[in-house]
């Protein structure tokens, strides 16, 4: 009777032991697949990885010559032989004519918030830039500068003939009817407001942000719209940089 119960207890240890052992093999084979496959690796398919890798190393680059990204601005002129075809609106200004949906759906949208926005400048040609940069610079000469003077001075509200954006087609002066003024009040208007918050849904951007006038050459000008398209306009508005910064990037 003895014999027999120390018989069952020592088959008892016996299997206590080798559950244990196998217990902890089995941790150690679990702990060498871990070391293998890397902590931050763990969770993902290899064949998943390296999908999302190659995507993120084979973004396409910012194609520089599309007809709504040309830039041009005092360092950089318009294209030789530029031609742009244009649509008229009904008040006699004009825009490209790959532009204008977008800007119809804009400018209607903003009227259904009530508001009145008013197209002052669109295109230009280029004896119009002419024009009005002579003009400046005469307004600086009345009031005593140097020719010199009056010519840099010019240059940092009006472009240089050749190097504005308006004669792109692509540019637009837009104001609130109820205050029709080019000075930095115009940004109080409910219509700036609502076209600075706006206007990238349409593929319009705010041209010469009030910050980056050193790197876009023009003085900050919080009515001066530009066409870049969707795309880049949402890129340029929710990253806040201006579309230098964007082509650069």
């Amino acid at each position: 009777m003895i014999q027999a119960i120390l018989k069952n207890a020592n088959i008892k240890r016996i299997l206590w032991v080798a559950a244990a052992i196998l217990i902890i093999i089995c941790g150690m084979i679990a702990a060498l697949k871990n070391i293998g496959n890397g902590d931050d690796t763990e969770s993902l398919p290899k064949s998943q990885l390296s999908t999302e890798q190659s995507t993120e190393a084979t973004l396409p680059p910012i194609d520089k010559t599309q007809w709504n990204l040309i830039l041009v601005n005092k360092w950089n002129k318009l294209p030789d032989h530029y031609d742009v075809k244009v649509t008229y609106l009904d008040n006699g200004h004009a825009i490209d004519e790959r532009a204008y949906p977008d800007l119809m759906n804009m400018l209607n949208d903003c009227r259904g918030e009530g508001l009145e926005p008013l197209i002052c400048s669109s295109y230009r040609t280029m004896e119009k830039q002419q024009e009005l940069f002579s003009n400046k610079i005469n307004e600086y000469l009345s009031y005593g500068y140097s020719q010199e003077q009056a010519e840099q001075k010019a240059g940092e509200l009006v472009a240089i003939p050749g190097t504005s954006e308006h004669q792109l087609g692509l540019a637009l002066d837009i104001v609130d009817i109820s205050y029709q003024i080019l000075d930095e009040k115009q940004e109080n208007t409910d219509v700036q407001k609502w076209l600075m918050n706006n206007s990238y849904k349409y593929g319009f951007i705010l041209r010469y942000p009030t910050d980056k006038s050193s790197i876009t050459g023009i003085s900050y000008e919080p009515w001066h719209y530009r066409y870049v398209g969707k795309e880049a306009a949402k890129k340029i508005y929710e990253s806040q940089i201006c579309l230098e910064e964007y082509l650069d990037s």
